[in-house]
């Protein structure tokens, strides 16, 4: 491990989705914040950034598990970035279309794939 992250924020700054998802599995908070960034936060930096160094397709596996860990999709890092905010500074649409459908539910708003009692 990491002398300077935590096990979870080392995850994924190393894009380990398996191992976030067993640590998150296992109690870790998925709303930790540690230095100036969120999980979520960092996740979204990590796979934005990551593309624009590599010349790679944006990824959003780490992003995507923490929203199903229950990740709060709009909690701000320490400097009042949101997770929307840093997503579309990358043009990160998939991570976007995701904490969008997220909110949406928390907002009980999501309609998709309900059906009409009536």
């Amino acid at each position: 491990m990491s002398d300077y992250w935590t096990p979870a924020h080392f995850a994924v700054e190393h894009e380990d989705a398996e191992t976030l998802a067993r640590l998150l599995a296992h109690g870790a908070d998925p709303d930790e914040v540690f230095s100036d960034m969120t999980l979520l936060t960092h996740a979204i930096d990590t796979e934005g950034d990551g593309a624009l160094q590599s010349g790679q397709p944006l990824t959003v596996h780490t992003t995507a598990v923490l929203l199903a860990f229950g990740a709060d999709p709009e909690l701000a890092d320490p400097d009042g970035h949101t997770p929307l905010d840093l997503a579309t500074s990358y043009d990160h649409d998939l991570a976007i279309q995701l904490l969008r459908d997220h909110i949406s539910k928390r907002a009980g708003g999501s309609r998709r794939g309900r059906r009409r009692w009536w």
